[in-house]
Order: C-alpha cells, then sequence, then structure tokens
C-alpha cells in the first residue's frame, strides 16, 4: 500500500523477481480501459513481465465496486496461490484494501431516486455546500473527503438518507471478517511529505507532456471523441481527468491545469495517507530511505522464518 507516487509498483515489479508471484491491483483507475497515462499505469513490458490482474477490465462507461473488488481478489488469491505462487496486492486504493478485510454487505444499496436528488441539490448548491451537509450529520466521513469528491460525498449522503445512520459509524460497527489467507500488510509512506511532493509534480508534468498533441491532454481528447462519456462518470472524475476535461472545456487554460492536477493529486495523497494511519497492522517502510523493496524483502523472509 502507499500513497501516490511512493514507488509502489517498482518495488512490486522488485519483489516478484526475486519471489514467484502475481500481482493483483488495488487501484479503482486503472481497472478501466483507454485511460493509461493519467492512471500512471504499468508500461506495457512492466505488465508482460509479471502477471498483473484487476487491470483493463472495464469500460470508462462502467463503475466498479468494493464489493466486486473484494469478491473477484478472493478468487485470484485462490488460483495463484494454487499456481505455486505468492498473490501480491499492490496500489493505493484504500477503500478497496479496507473492503476487502471488512467487507461492505451491511451498507444499503444504491438508491437511483435518493443519488438523482442528492445531485440535484449539489447541483444548486455544489459539492462543498454538501460537503458541509454531510459533516453536519458524519463528521467523520467528510473529515476524510475532499469538499469536491462528488462521487464519494454522494454515497455518503446517500448512505444516510437510506439507513438514518452515518456511514463511519455502520464501518465501525463490523468486526474484521476472516480471510482465507493470512494478509500481510505494508505500507509505503515518505519520511519527508514534501519530496512525496516534488515526485507528484514531476509525474504530472512527465503525464502532460510538452504540448496538447501528447500526454494526458490527447488521451482525454481521444476519450471524449468516443461520445459516450460525460464529466459525471467516475472514470472521468479520477485526478486529472477531470482537471483535463475542463481545460478541453476551455474552463481554464493550460498553467491552471497543471496546477490544479498537481494540487489534486497531493490531496489525494493526502487522504491515502490518512487512510494508511487508521490501518494499525501495517508495517511501515520509508519509500524515500534506500531500497524500499529490498526492505520489503528482509521483512517477508523474517516473517517467514
Amino acid at each position: 500500500m502507499g500513497p501516490t507516487a511512493s514507488g509502489k509498483t517498482a518495488a512490486a515489479l522488485a519483489i516478484a523477481r526475486e519471489i514467484p508471484s502475481e500481482i493483483i491491483s488495488v487501484d479503482s483507475a486503472l481497472v478501466y480501459r483507454e485511460m493509461d497515462i493519467g492512471t500512471a499505469k504499468p508500461s506495457a513490458e512492466e505488465l508482460a513481465s509479471v502477471p498483473h490482474h484487476l487491470i483493463d477490465i472495464i469500460e470508462p462507461t462502467d463503475a466498479y465496486s468494493v464489493a466486486q473488488f473484494r469478491t473477484d481478489t478472493l478468487r485470484l488469491a485462490a488460483e495463484i496461490s494454487a499456481r505455486g505462487k505468492l498473490p501480491l496486492l499492490v496500489g493505493g486504493t484504500m477503500m478497496y484494501f479496507k473492503g476487502l478485510t471488512e467487507g461492505l454487505d451491511d451498507l444499503p444499496t444504491a438508491d437511483p431516486q435518493v443519488r438523482a436528488a442528492i445531485e440535484a441539490e449539489a447541483a444548486r448548491i455544489g459539492w462543498p455546500g454538501m460537503h458541509e451537509k454531510l459533516r453536519a450529520c458524519d463528521p467523520v466521513t467528510a473529515a476524510r473527503l475532499a469538499p469536491n469528491d462528488a462521487q464519494r460525498i454522494n454515497r455518503a449522503l446517500e448512505i444516510f438518507e437510506l439507513s438514518g445512520r452515518p456511514m463511519s459509524e455502520l464501518l465501525s460497527g463490523r468486526g474484521k471478517l476472516d480471510l482465507p489467507f493470512e494478509l500481510q500488510s505494508f505500507a509505503l509512506e515518505p519520511s519527508d511529505r514534501a519530496v512525496l511532493h516534488a515526485r507528484i509534480a514531476t509525474r504530472f508534468d512527465q503525464m502532460l507532456g510538452a504540448s496538447d498533441d501528447s500526454g494526458i491532454v490527447a488521451e482525454v481528447a481521444r476519450l471524449r471523441a468516443r461520445g459516450d462519456l460525460h464529466p459525471n462518470l467516475p472514470s472521468m472524475r479520477c485526478v486529472g481527468y477531470r482537471q483535463t476535461w475542463d481545460y478541453l472545456d476551455g474552463k481554464i487554460d493550460r498553467a491552471a491545469l497543471r496546477e490544479t492536477g498537481i494540487i489534486a493529486t497531493r490531496q489525494l495523497a493526502k487522504r491515502q495517507l490518512t487512510w494508511l494511519r487508521s490501518m494499525p497492522e501495517r508495517v511501515v517502510i520509508d519509500c524515500l530511505a534506500g531500497d524500499p523493496a529490498q526492505k520489503l524483502l528482509a521483512q517477508l523472509a523474517a516473517r517467514k522464518n
């Protein structure tokens, strides 16, 4: 586990070179096809070097839930283990990790009418206003969500409307679920947040590319040209994509695209680190010191012995 730009992919590939493994992606953006640059998807060579799962499995028009992730991961872990390999879960979507260990079956299912009513109110007062509304009924959940995180604010308000109870209360009432395997949790975390921020800026510049004919701008332009996508889809609300959509709509210039994209990525990293701090069972590895992969391998060897 780890925040964006912490080096998870490189560390996982290094581990897989030492221990026969297959990688299960724990990333809510990598599930989408045709979204490669803005998601920092592993390269074709990296994907070919080690078997990867839960990457490029759905269209950007579709949605992929935590419950689906849990079902798929339990199946894949069993299949990988049967092949005599290590199932290596790698990613930064912390809700997926939480869902794997705790499940989400006790939350009410989506209600289109309630969701539509919430979206209509958001159209009037904006998502920051809806965030304040969430803060009033579920301050714990509101504290870990950005004011413009429309998808998650919508879901949290929907759960409160349907159940009369805050989502945080429903989640905290669950006990750990028994898993059919031992889950060892490692987190790549920065000892210096400023260095992580510099990495984020460098990576976003690489995604942006030298001109609009390359990089994430060209990628989002191709996606828009499909004609079946819109900015309210979960896929297009991914960090980097919603800012690029605004740029292509003429709402912001290229400098603002870079600035807002980097800020949004930093906010994502902050939320990821907040999630990680709520996971006391994790072993923390400094992603900025030495070789994180070798430290992870040493930890695995020590636990095996």
